[in-house]
């Protein structure tokens, strides 16, 4: 299998278990969002562990120390920390949303995520901005409006949610881009975990509710899923460029369209579908630039 067919794989069957995640999130209700986190942190921070020990056993980096393959370098550790912080409260940003709109609004929302990477990187990695791209973020912020249809009351605090989420997910993702070649993946997934797990502790004990049998199930579904997303996101990555794949992830529209149709009968209504499809033609067109502007400069 050649490695654009594999990162293909991954990068669908990534999105599909984040789709997945968002329904079990879903069905839990109005269960404790940061009990969820916490469930949903855990499992990806004994994954991620396990990898970088089992990496650490069988590599030369069991030389330099176990301790800086986890938690990484001295010198990276502040940028580690802010994108553990943008990371904890896009998640739990997400997952108030998810809760309280419908499958396919939330992920729409979500994934405005990429303009914010590429307005960030601008304001803080001084990566140029191309008109295109200030078009397509004019757009896309056009398409997130039509999806939250303000109202200026309490029923649109779960839209802003989601699209909070997405603002922090893009400031995450900038860090991550950042460190891209001083960290492993994994090292970054185990620090993010790590951070997420101990800072729901303390929201999560003091009014912790003990899931029955079913709850239980999905909150360790939540983790599984998760785990599975990242590591699929990961290493599709490593198959082939970002560039090349990262278009696919809006396919999670779909998916999680039909998961909502099929579960709760959710049909988004017209203007928040218009507005989906303003975002996703907003995030071909900068898929298509950024793919054409890549070839230019290699000839």
């Amino acid at each position: 299998m050649k490695d654009r067919t594999k990162a293909l794989v991954l990068i669908l069957s990534s999105t599909l278990s984040f789709s997945f995640m968002g329904a079990f999130v879903k069905a839990l209700g109005d269960f404790p969002v940061h009990e969820k986190v916490f469930f949903r942190n855990s499992v990806s921070l004994f994954v991620a562990f396990f990898i970088l020990s089992f990496s650490a056993r069988y590599s030369s980096q069991r030389k330099k120390g176990f301790l800086k393959l986890i938690f990484g370098q001295v010198t990276n550790q502040k940028h580690l920390l802010v994108r553990s912080l943008l990371g904890l409260l896009g998640v739990a940003f997400h997952f108030y949303a998810l809760s309280r709109l419908y499958l396919a609004d939330s992920q729409i929302l979500n994934r405005t995520s990429p303009i914010f990477v590429t307005l960030f990187a601008f304001l803080f990695l001084k990566e140029k901005l191309s008109k295109v791209q200030i078009s397509t973020i004019f757009f896309a912020m056009l398409g997130a409006i039509m999806v939250i249809k303000p109202k200026f009351d309490y029923s649109m605090l779960p839209a802003l949610g989601a699209f909070g989420a997405a603002i922090m997910a893009g400031a995450a993702y900038t860090f991550v881009r950042f460190l891209r070649d001083k960290e492993k993946p994994e090292t970054i997934i185990f620090y993010f975990s790590l951070f997420s797990v101990v800072g729901s502790l303390p929201f999560m004990i003091p009014v912790f509710v003990i899931p029955n049998t079913t709850q239980w199930l999905l909150l360790l579904g939540i983790g599984i899923t998760a785990s599975i997303g990242q590591i699929g996101l990961t290493h599709a990555y490593r198959h082939a460029k970002a560039s090349e794949v990262s278009i696919y992830t809006y396919t999670g529209i779909i998916f999680s369209a039909l998961i909502g149709y099929f579960l709760w009968d959710e049909i988004s209504d017209i203007t928040s579908i218009f507005g989906g499809l303003v975002i996703i033609l907003s995030a071909v067109t900068v898929f298509y630039y950024n793919n054409r502007k890549e070839k230019t400069n290699q000839g």
